[in-house]
């Protein structure tokens, strides 16, 4: 893996953890019903869904698929993939981790799971049906991801003990 793909990994992942702070943020701001900053003197009061539980996952979310695109980035040079397999590794990674990140923000804002067509035995409508078929490109994208970076991981080994 050349040195362009693992600092764009490196930036997405620590991107996707800048982007768990905010949601900390808004999740902060969901349980508080206020944006309350001390010791500025503001206090403006929201109407933010919050549901913790999503909040939680939403911002887990960011953080655990921020950290495996960094741990992908950091392995990059145990990773012996061709050209093509080193594209496809990429962008199913990056398509996994903000994929799985993004409808879980929703999910907290629309109080939705998205784990289900029609909503399964939790809330349904457009949100929850639109979440949960976004659900698909990520849910490939992480199997194609695991099976070349173990690939990869693989020829590495073998490149290495040959040595």
């Amino acid at each position: 893996m050349n040195d362009r793909v693992r600092s764009l990994l490196f930036l997405n992942g620590f991107g996707l953890i800048a982007f768990s702070l905010l949601i900390g943020w808004v999740w902060f701001f969901a349980l508080l019903e206020h944006i309350v900053l001390w010791p500025f003197p503001i206090n403006i009061p929201v109407d933010i869904p919050d549901d913790g539980r999503a909040w939680r996952m939403a911002h887990m979310e960011a953080i655990t698929q921020g950290l495996m695109l960094i741990g992908i980035a950091a392995a990059g040079k145990y990773i012996h993939l061709g050209t093509r397999q080193t594209k496809w590794l990429f962008w199913s990674a990056l398509t996994a981790a903000w994929l799985f990140t993004i409808p879980a923000v929703f999910n907290a804002l629309f109080g939705t799971r998205g784990l289900a067509f029609g909503g399964g035995p939790f809330k349904s409508g457009l949100a929850n049906d639109l979440i949960f078929l976004s659900g698909y490109p990520p849910m490939i994208g992480i199997h194609i991801m695991i099976v070349l970076a173990l690939l990869g991981l693989f020829r590495g080994v073998k490149a290495y003990s040959s040595t």
